[in-house]
């Protein structure tokens, strides 16, 4: 179990070098930067925090069915759901010290001078 975590790691950390060096080989026109052109923006922080806590919402969702179907007797993966649980469990967290993380950035802008 340990080696598939360690290969997802490796692979969104070799994912995440290869973004940064695209991103370092490009060039921005002033205009495009500021949001003078048409063109949407690729990456949106409030896209990505609204599919984080759907994907969030989708795990906790499938744990309670899960749950809910051994419970009845409709299901006998009993470990699947309690895996299914925790993993929802520790999505929530992970998020919710996103969240605090986040508004802890806020808060130091906030404080700044200007």
């Amino acid at each position: 179990m340990s080696n598939g975590i360690s290969n997802l790691i490796q692979a969104d950390l070799a994912s995440l070098t290869n973004a940064a060096q695209n991103l370092a080989t490009q060039t921005v026109a002033p205009a495009a930067q500021f949001g003078a052109g048409d063109a949407q923006p690729a990456f949106s922080f409030a896209q990505s925090m609204k599919d984080a806590v759907h994907k969030v919402n989708d795990a906790d969702a499938n744990a309670a069915q899960q749950m809910s179907d051994v419970d009845s007797g409709k299901s006998d993966d009993l470990v699947g759901a309690m895996l299914s649980s925790q993993e929802a469990s520790l999505s929530f967290s992970m998020l919710m010290q996103v969240r605090n993380k986040v508004m802890g950035a806020v808060d130091e802008l906030i404080k700044l001078p200007l």
